[in-house]
C-alpha cells in the first residue's frame, strides 16, 4: 500500500536543523498521522507521498514549506504587569494568548525585564531549514471516525464529547 491522501501512516523519524542539532525525534516508538489532513508540515507530507512501508527517506524542508518564515511583527514588549503574578515569569515559558480577531495563540517569553517582557508569537521553528531523516513503518486505510474527526485514533485513548 502506498502513502496517499486518508491513509493512516506511522513512521520513526529524527528531526535536526542544517548543522546536525537534533530537534526532536519519535525515539524508535512510532508516530501516527491521517496523510493529507494537514497533520504534519506540507514538506514531509509530500515528500511521504506515494512511499511505501519499510522505505527510508532523509528530506529537507526549507521554512516555506514547514513553519514558514520569521515575522518579526509577531514579537512585542508588553507591560510586565500583564502577566499573571502568581508565578514568576522566565525565558522559554510559553503562555496562550488572545488574538485581536478573537482566536488565540502560543506565545514564548524571549526576554524578561523589569518593567516588561518581550513575548514572540512564531512557531520556535519558524524561519529554519528542517532535515528529516525518516523510516516509513505502516501505512493503513484511516477509519469513518478518523476521517470524520481529521486525526489519528489509537485504541482506547481518545474521546470526543
Amino acid at each position: 500500500m502506498e502513502i496517499a491522501h486518508n491513509k493512516v501512516v506511522t513512521i520513526d523519524y529524527t528531526l535536526t536543523d542544517l548543522a546536525g542539532n537534533l530537534i526532536d525525534s519519535s525515539q524508535n516508538s512510532g508516530f501516527a498521522y491521517l496523510h493529507g489532513a494537514g497533520n504534519i508540515i506540507p514538506g514531509l507530507e509530500d515528500a511521504l507521498t506515494g512511499k511505501t512501508a519499510g522505505e527510508e527517506l532523509d528530506v529537507q524542508v526549507a521554512p516555506e514549506h514547514a513553519y514558514g518564515m520569521r515575522d518579526e511583527s509577531k514579537t512585542q514588549v508588553i507591560p510586565r504587569d500583564t502577566f499573571p503574578t502568581e508565578e514568576p515569569v522566565a525565558q522559554g515559558m510559553q503562555f496562550h494568548a488572545e488574538l485581536p480577531n478573537g482566536g488565540m495563540a502560543v506565545v514564548t517569553v524571549t526576554e524578561v525585564g523589569d518593567d516588561e517582557i518581550t513575548i514572540d508569537g512564531n512557531h520556535p521553528l519558524a524561519g529554519i531549514d528542517l532535515s528529516f531523516s525518516v523510516k516509513v513503518l505502516d501505512i493503513r486505510d484511516a477509519t469513518d471516525e478518523e476521517l470524520q474527526h481529521g486525526h489519528v485514533h489509537r485504541p482506547g485513548d481518545h474521546h470526543h464529547d
